[in-house]
């Protein structure tokens, strides 16, 4: 067998050197290629946490779902809106009592009727009047009496035929029955009655002459209660017959509760709204705020006076009241920007551009979508007021 050449393996040595090289560097191109596209293809931090701050570096997908807004300051009146109660004005109601105890003869009115001062409502018999009235003609007949006695003794005396004790005498007595007679007219006008009551008339009823009563109207109004029916017999003289409001001024009673009460005064603006009225609103002033709480309900009562000359307030109807409460100048937020931990709130400031920090804050008192700050926060600051439950995870 013949036997290679030195030079011939070194030169198949080295074509195979050559061969293993390039594909060493091949490999070591591939693999630095690869590298750089790695590097490449890895995407942006959405978050970058230092210290208590948090920023959203740009690229991250995050800056699309943050919105970030000035915090405004409110300065108008907050809103409350409370139940409230249409009511009768107590200085312009009154409750119809019987004058005397007896029986009920007839009825003239009905309930919710109109009537005017001096108008007879109703008509009852009682023996008590018949006594009231006996004792005003008999004080009369004993003033007629005391009166001609009187002028007897004058006569006499003047002819010298009696002392001057005997004509003094006959003074006290004119005196004296006069005010007797006094007296019982005074106690027939407070029974809204005369001498004259009866006088053989009965106004047909079975009741004796001289003792049919006609209860009047002390005022013009309308009968807003009614609490007997003719034939009744009325024994409580302390037991309202019936009661008369005069409706052209109305009161809307607000509750006000304990937390409020003290932002409520006389003179405030109030707005009123009645579920018979959908659409319609009215515009009226606190005329009244209670000195005390109900110690049942905690509230206090707050009227608002309003002239009635169409009949809209009827009594007893239910009421929304608006308060306008007056409030100090106060940062205010959206509800949005708002997040709950556990007992405390808190938002996300910027601290700088696309830098936030969480500020715990105290919130005020809520108008609508809106929330007022107490403190923690300052008009003019930027805020996250949507996606900051994104930063709070």
């Amino acid at each position: 067998m013949k036997k290679k050449t030195l030079y011939q393996v070194t030169n198949a040595r080295i074509f195979f050197g050559v061969l293993a090289c390039a594909a060493l560097c091949v490999d070591s191109f591939d693999n630095t290629a690869h590298a750089a596209t790695a590097v490449a293809a890895a995407p942006a931090p959405m978050l970058v946490r230092q210290g208590n701050r948090l920023s959203v570096p740009a690229g991250s997908p995050l800056r699309d779902r943050l919105l970030v807004a000035t915090v405004g300051q409110q300065t108008s009146p907050h809103e409350v809106s409370l139940p409230a109660t249409v009511e009768a004005n107590p200085a312009n109601t009154v409750n119809i009592l019987p004058p005397l105890t007896g029986k009920l003869l007839e009825l003239k009115v009905r309930l919710g009727d109109t009537v005017k001062r001096g108008q007879v409502l109703a008509t009852m018999s009682s023996p008590d009047l018949a006594q009231a009235v006996s004792d005003a003609q008999k004080a009369r007949d004993a003033l007629d009496l005391a009166q001609r006695a009187l002028v007897r003794a004058r006569g006499v005396n003047e002819a010298g035929s009696n002392a001057a004790k005997d004509v003094e005498a006959a003074q006290s007595s004119v005196a004296q029955q006069g005010a007797e007679l006094r007296r019982s007219e005074a106690r027939l006008r407070s029974l809204g009655a005369d001498g004259t009551v009866g006088n053989g008339s009965n106004g047909g009823s079975n009741a004796p002459s001289g003792q049919v009563l006609k209860i009047v109207a002390p005022m013009a109004g309308t009968v807003t209660a009614l609490n007997a029916a003719a034939g009744a017999n009325l024994n409580d003289a302390n037991a309202a017959l019936m009661t008369v409001s005069n409706l052209d001024a109305v009161w809307v009673t607000v509750n006000v509760p304990e937390s409020v009460v003290g932002s409520v005064a006389p003179g405030q603006n109030a707005v009123v709204t009645l579920a018979a009225y959908p659409g319609r609103s009215f515009s009226g002033k606190v005329g009244f705020v209670s000195a005390v709480l109900d110690a049942d309900t905690r509230r206090a009562r707050a009227r608002i006076v309003f002239a009635n000359p169409e009949g809209l307030f009827k009594p007893n109807m239910y009421a929304t009241a608006v308060l306008g409460v007056p409030q100090a100048a106060q940062a205010q937020v959206p509800a949005s920007a708002l997040l709950m931990n556990n007992d405390s709130v808190s938002v996300f400031v910027e601290a700088e551009p696309w830098t936030f920090v969480r500020r715990m804050v105290e919130l005020g008192r809520e108008d609508g979508d809106s929330v007022r700050i107490r403190s923690g926060l300052a008009a003019g600051e930027r805020v996250v007021v949507r996606g900051g439950v994104l930063l709070n995870d």
